[in-house]
């Protein structure tokens, strides 16, 4: 039986569907079947990002409407063995309910290690359906003032939600730019404001915007894939240290 994970922030442009299908791809490449959920209706980046836009025909929103079988709607990474993608509806209005989607993932989580939900930005109707339907969730920030804000804000959501496993995710950090901003000391002080628990903090990679437009895996040995791969191990329950942080 796999393990659901909502990755979700209270703020948008923090970089979470790059972390979705950044974890999923470390993941596949441990040998564990994946299944992305693109959880942002109206605004689908996934299909994009796993080079699937073109083959995409159903999404949840169809299955649920009965208008496609789930296998349907199921999408193969062409890059990636063992990562798939069920895209999210092309409308806001098909919104998945959260009821809905616990039925959806009791359907789908048999066959798959891990289910990934990429949550829409904020609190809304998307996040609670992730978030029902979720058994832990990554909280994804970048180390700026409004968006820990955000995500102390997303803590307590999540816990009234019923989510209890946290674990924090800074992203797209840069050491220098972080110390000359000159807002938090050090990046206890960003989890302590967040009160969350760090799992891993993916750095800034110019590479990475670049392979997602144009649906291409990101190089093994580049500085994002190296950061998805070591927290791919530490969700699987292995002991490996952070990176010095004057390497970002």
């Amino acid at each position: 039986m796999g393990v659901v994970t909502c990755i979700t922030s209270g703020k948008g442009g923090v970089g979470k569907s790059s972390l979705c299908a950044g974890l999923g791809a470390a993941l596949a490449k441990r040998g564990r079947r994946v299944l992305l959920i693109d959880g942002d209706a109206g605004l689908p980046a996934l299909d994009l990002f796993l080079s699937c836009a073109e083959e995409r025909v159903y999404d949840i929103a169809d299955v649920v409407a009965g208008r496609a079988a789930v296998k349907d709607a199921l999408y193969p990474c062409p890059w990636e063995e063992r990562l798939w993608l069920l895209p999210a509806p092309s409308q806001e209005k098909d919104c998945i309910s959260p009821l809905v989607m616990r039925q959806v993932m009791d359907l789908l989580i048999p066959y798959y290690d891990h289910i990934l939900i990429d949550c829409p930005a904020g609190l809304g109707t998307g996040f609670r359906s992730a978030a029902s339907a979720a058994q832990r969730a990554l909280v994804v920030a970048t180390p700026d003032p409004v968006c820990i804000r955000a995500s102390a804000k997303t803590r307590l959501e999540l816990e009234l939600a019923g989510v209890s496993q946290q674990r924090l995710v800074i992203n797209r950090f840069h050491a220098e730019s972080f110390r000359s901003q000159k807002v938090f000391s050090d990046l206890d002080a960003v989890i302590d404001t967040a009160g969350i628990r760090l799992i891993a903090v993916i750095p800034e990679d110019p590479e990475l915007p670049l392979r997602e437009a144009s649906g291409l895996p990101l190089p093994l040995h580049s500085k994002a894939a190296m950061a998805f791969a070591r927290l791919a191990a530490r969700l699987e329950g292995e002991q490996i240290p952070l990176a010095s942080l004057h390497k970002f």
